[in-house]
């Protein structure tokens, strides 16, 4: 089992950053991929980045390229998300998720191929 625990979110004015950590504990060892999604009111959960554990190839959608950076502590187990320019439409509940399983750049964006995931923590943009 891996435990998954988000921090860092907040309310924040538009154009302003954020950085939300994810610490990971228990078998991260048997970590293949580590991503983040989001989910809005009323909106389907959506990929927004990934970062592969053994060689921290990290992977976004277009719709956040150059405003989302994905990192990752490797002393520490724990990956960060650092975004820019927030937009009110950043407005969600950020999930940290784990795979231990490899997935091809293809599944990397599924949410349905990640096993472990974190309680989520608020993100607020106001404009």
């Amino acid at each position: 089992q891996v435990q998954l625990v988000e921090s860092g979110g907040g309310l924040v004015q538009a154009g302003g950053s954020l950085r939300l950590s994810c610490a990971a504990a228990g078998r991260t060892f048997s970590i293949y991929a580590m991503g983040w999604f989001r989910q809005a009111p009323g909106k389907e959960r959506e990929f927004v980045a990934a970062i592969s554990w053994r060689d921290s190839n990290t992977y976004y959608p277009d719709s956040v390229k150059g405003r989302f950076t994905i990192t990752r502590d490797n002393a520490g187990n724990t990956v960060y998300l650092q975004i820019n320019s927030l937009k009110p439409e950043d407005t969600a509940v950020y999930y940290c998720a784990a795979t231990p399983r490899p997935l091809t750049v293809g599944q990397i964006t599924d949410t349905r191929r990640y096993d472990y995931w974190g309680q989520g923590t608020q993100v607020t943009v106001s404009s």
